[in-house]
């Protein structure tokens, strides 16, 4: 059953995040998700707020991670672990959350928006002309093409000792 009072907490506790003011969310968000424990969206939420208000990088983490694990088909859920991941400086983490946001709900846009900022770019192949120009857009095609068709290197992985 819906608690009113949590669910009207945690709506004053997003405009308060919306408007920056994050110390005021979390103690907002902390009381929705004190009320309705089970909640994921109160937990997550909450999380987000410890991360921003406080600095408290692993708490806001696991209350994140938890509300993923209750509601894995969320897409919001794993967009606010990828931003706890990405506001503690870990963009691999981050990257990582996303993934699997995108393995249980493949075609929202959000989580591939988001995805698209975190990922790595290769620099323009003539650094001298802008990224946008129509040459290095072509050599960077050729480049893609190339390195994707070259086989790996078979001297770095590791084989099993004969002795």
């Amino acid at each position: 059953m819906l608690d009113l009072f949590a669910f009207r907490e945690f709506r004053e506790g997003l405009a308060m995040m919306r408007d920056g003011d994050a110390d005021k969310a979390m103690t907002l968000l902390r009381q929705a998700s004190e009320r309705d424990p089970e909640n994921p969206y109160y937990l997550s939420y909450y999380g987000l707020s410890l991360a921003y208000a406080e600095g408290k990088w692993a708490d806001a983490e696991r209350l994140c991670h938890t509300a993923v694990c209750r509601a894995r088909r969320q897409a919001q859920l794993h967009l606010n672990l990828a931003e706890v991941y990405a506001a503690s400086g870990r963009k691999q983490a981050a990257a990582d959350a996303l993934a699997l946001g995108l393995h249980y709900v493949p075609d929202d846009m959000r989580l591939q928006t988001e995805m698209g900022k975190l990922a790595t770019r290769r620099p323009p192949v003539l650094r001298f002309l802008p990224r946008s120009h129509g040459l290095n857009h072509i050599l960077g095609i050729a480049r893609h093409r190339l390195l994707s068709a070259l086989p790996r290197r078979k001297w770095l992985t590791v084989r099993e000792s004969q002795a």
